[in-house]
Order: structure tokens, then C-alpha cells, then sequence
């Protein structure tokens, strides 16, 4: 199982940015998959997921409405629209898969993913 993050960069606030995670080793229906991003000095966070076997889509509250994540199982590739950047959206992103199934209140626990990509590192700033 391998993850690869892409599509970082440097955007102003109230931009758009996509991430992308390439996924080989393992179909995307069958693990759960989440964005997490971490700042410095803070836990790492649970940002977006897709839950295995209903793709059931959860988000962190801070980005609801303004983050989409998406699937193309074909190409078995994670993506994660990010729309309306504000400053507070800084941080490195990571992809992380779970075989497990998990419920609302533990995706976003890091210690359930057994895999992880490197990070993708996110700028807003003006």
C-alpha cells in the first residue's frame, strides 16, 4: 500500500487549490481514506474521509462547504478541493488509508491509519 500526495502550493486567501493522492497497492472501495494536515507544534488533524464500503463522506467543521473530497476509483486517485482558502487552512496535508471501517466519531483519529503519504505543504497567505 503507497499514498502520494501532490498539488501544493502557495495560494491567496480566498483561492482554490486541489490536492491529489495516487493510491497503488489497494482499491479505493474497499479503505477508508482521509486528509489530515498538520500545523507545527499542533496534533494533526482529520480534515476530509471517505469510509470503505459506502463512501460515506465526513468533514471536519472548519471546512465544511468550502473542502470537497472526491474519488475516481478508475484511476484510483483521492482528490481534495479546496475552495475559499483563508490563512488558518496553512498546514502540510497528508493522505492516510485505513482498512478499516470507521464510524463519525473516530475518523479523524490518526492512530487508525495504518498508512500514510508525505506531506503536500498548503500556504494561504497574501
Amino acid at each position: 500500500v503507497q499514498l502520494q500526495a501532490s498539488g501544493g502550493g502557495l495560494v491567496q486567501p480566498g483561492g482554490s487549490l486541489r490536492l491529489s493522492c495516487a493510491a497503488s497497492g489497494f482499491t479505493l472501495d474497499v479503505y477508508t481514506i482521509t486528509w489530515f494536515r498538520q500545523v507545527p507544534g499542533k496534533e494533526r488533524e482529520g480534515v476530509a474521509c471517505t469510509r470503505r464500503s459506502d463512501a460515506m463522506k465526513f468533514y471536519t467543521d472548519s471546512v465544511k462547504g468550502r473542502f470537497t473530497l472526491s474519488t475516481d476509483n478508475s484511476r484510483n486517485m483521492v482528490y481534495l478541493q479546496m475552495s475559499n482558502l483563508k490563512p488558518e487552512d496553512t498546514a502540510v496535508y497528508y493522505c492516510a488509508t485505513t482498512s478499516s471501517y470507521l464510524y463519525e466519531t473516530q475518523w479523524s483519529n490518526d492512530r487508525l491509519y495504518e498508512f500514510w503519504g508525505q506531506g503536500t505543504q498548503v500556504t494561504v497567505s497574501s
